[in-house]
């Protein structure tokens, strides 16, 4: 969509004089007929058909409108530069998974396994060399060594490609929400040698519960929902001549795999995260370890770098 001019129109349509109920919502969208964007134009007379239906349905008292902007006000009022309110409302209400699944060609001939970018995502994570740990502060937990693979749809590997890898720590926090965490800790940013690959050392990643401090942990109070995320890793990977991919990789036998609060979970994204006992690749850690070998698929499309919902 265009960027909306703030300086107001000339004003010529005439809409009435409103009599009926019945003529509220055909006056609105008259009156926003003269966008000239067409895309704009779309979305809005969407927005209100659907919003006015919604009303309808509904019918609020004006106490119950009132506490809904209240809610709405609450959303940016807890968003601060380490936490959106309104991606994770987004979340757990599926409409960022729904707006994922649509834009990425979810049920035809060819899923990518596209996921959530979350909350938490952020630029400028480290450029880590293949091999190194991601674990940059004292950060316990069984240790991790995944090996990640990235090809094209038709099967060939890309070399060249950034991967932002992120996940929350053994107390189900990210650093920017730890203080004992330093900055950038379970974060490294790796570019895929000349088979697309790479591998780094971290901690086998656990379920956490989202943020419930604001509006959107409220109404899950309110719903009696559990507010879980099941294990999982995060990846962006950009390269240009090809769509960013977003994924997650989830751990498979999570207690709380069929329950994601924000509804993320989908065949494409489960990982074999495997219990090992024998030797591990580096010489500190005795006993059990885990391992993950995963492929990553992007298609062709253009790269561009989503806006983080964190400073």
């Amino acid at each position: 969509m265009a960027d909306i001019d703030p300086v107001a129109s000339e004003g010529t349509v005439k809409y009435g004089i409103l009599k009926t109920l019945e003529d509220i919502t055909p006056a609105v969208l008259k009156a926003m007929a003269p966008a000239e964007d067409p895309r704009l134009r779309e979305v809005m007379e969407a927005f209100v058909r659907h919003a006015h239906a919604f009303i309808r349905e509904v019918r609020p008292t004006e106490e119950e409108f009132e506490r809904g902007l209240e809610f709405l006000n609450g959303i940016g009022q807890t968003t601060t530069d380490k936490y959106n309110d309104a991606v994770l409302f987004c979340d757990v209400f599926g409409i960022s998974t729904l707006v994922t699944m649509l834009a990425n060609g979810m049920g035809g001939p060819m899923e990518p396994a596209t996921a959530l970018l979350g909350p938490f995502w952020r630029l400028g994570h480290p450029i880590t060399e293949h091999g190194a740990s991601i674990v940059r502060c004292d950060t316990p937990g069984p240790q991790l060594h995944a090996k990640i693979r990235v090809i094209d749809n038709s099967g060939k590997p890309l070399p060249g490609v950034d991967v932002d890898v992120w996940h929350a720590s053994s107390v189900g926090m990210y650093d920017v929400q730890d203080e004992n965490q330093i900055e950038f800790n379970l974060r490294g940013k790796f570019i895929t040698d000349e088979n697309g690959s790479f591998h780094f050392r971290s901690i086998k990643p656990v379920g956490y519960p989202i943020p419930t401090h604001g509006p959107s942990g409220a109404i899950l109070a309110a719903q009696k929902r559990k507010p879980q995320r099941p294990a999982h890793l995060h990846f962006l990977a950009f390269k240009e001549g090809y769509k960013t991919l977003v994924t997650q990789i989830f751990v498979a036998d999570d207690p709380d795999i069929e329950r994601d609060v924000t509804f993320g979970v989908t065949p494409q994204l489960m990982g074999d995260y495997k219990r090992e006992t024998g030797p591990a690749p580096w010489p500190d850690v005795t006993g059990e370890w885990y391992s993950i070998d995963h492929t990553l698929v992007m298609v062709p499309g253009v790269a561009t770098l989503p806006t983080p919902p964190i400073a």
